[in-house]
């Protein structure tokens, strides 16, 4: 099986990077979850889904958290990725890795896990091959806004 791996230091506390992804409000605004379900507990669902109107839901990605330590990890099994026009894919892992590397940056690291080979498995993988470092950068915008300039 394949696996999507992508990394980049925030500088911001773990904390506030891990409830980016576990909070409505902060999803909303990085991710453009349009609504999600979380339980943040071991055992809880995860589900997010974007794009929704009167036509339905364009996309949904949902799993079971598998482990959550505060300000350090999360992890999701049975990880399933809902599109309209594409199969149902899964189950996957998504992996959430916070490593402190001073006392202003965070390094995160995201593993998603168990691609298979073929067909729409093949679309979604390059898909996220290149999501991934394109969602982190997102995140780290949203985390740490530039201070914008004026020119003189």
């Amino acid at each position: 099986m394949r696996l999507v791996a992508a990394s980049i230091d925030i500088q911001t506390k773990p904390d506030r990077i891990l409830q980016a992804f576990l909070r409505q409000e902060h999803l909303r605004k990085w991710w453009g979850v349009s609504r999600s379900l979380i339980e943040p507990k071991a055992g809880g669902l995860y589900t997010l889904a974007w794009e929704i109107s009167e036509q339905g839901i364009k996309y949904v990605s949902s799993g079971i958290i598998a482990e959550l330590i505060p300000s350090e990890y999360l992890m999701i099994r049975n990880f399933v990725y809902l599109n309209a026009e594409k199969q149902i894919l899964g189950p996957m892992e998504l992996e959430i890795d916070l490593l402190v590397a001073d006392e202003n940056t965070t390094k995160v690291g995201i593993v998603q896990s168990g691609y298979q080979f073929g067909g729409d498995w093949d679309w979604y993988y390059n898909a996220v091959v290149q999501a991934w470092p394109q969602t982190l950068e997102l995140l780290m915008n949203y985390l740490t806004p530039q201070k914008s300039s004026t020119k003189q």
